[in-house]
């Protein structure tokens, strides 16, 4: 099996069951399998978000692709690593993409840009 690499963000699942970006998308094919994951923190962000019976079943048939990652203790103890800002969920999928030494795959950069050796990509530019 391959290691993930990259961790795709909550934005990013948004935009590939709406098929927002086609260039996206791509990225996502171009890579081999399992090197692309998601974190369970994002798939209930996104769950949370949506409302569309549609959009839940592109959910479902996406995360047959790119596996959901579990958030665990090694995640956790990484948390109080980085920098606080309340009400940021984003916190904890930097936690979890630094304790896998993996990099998050968003397109918004800003949200990252505060968190130490975090590697962070936009792959919808």
């Amino acid at each position: 099996m391959t290691n993930p690499r990259y961790l795709l963000d909550t934005n990013i699942l948004v935009y590939l069951i709406g098929g927002v970006s086609e260039r996206l998308r791509d990225r996502v094919e171009e890579h081999e399998p399992g090197t692309v994951a998601t974190s369970a923190l994002c798939v209930a962000e996104t769950l949370y978000g949506i409302v569309d019976a549609q959009e839940k079943a592109a959910l479902i048939r996406l995360l047959d692709v790119i596996a959901p990652l579990p958030f665990t203790v090694a995640e956790a103890r990484r948390f109080p690593e980085i920098p606080f800002r309340r009400r940021r969920l984003d916190r904890f999928i930097a936690a979890h993409a630094l304790a896998l030494g993996m990099t998050i795959v968003t397109n918004n950069e800003a949200d990252f840009a505060d968190i130490p050796d975090l590697a962070v990509e936009n792959w919808t530019q």
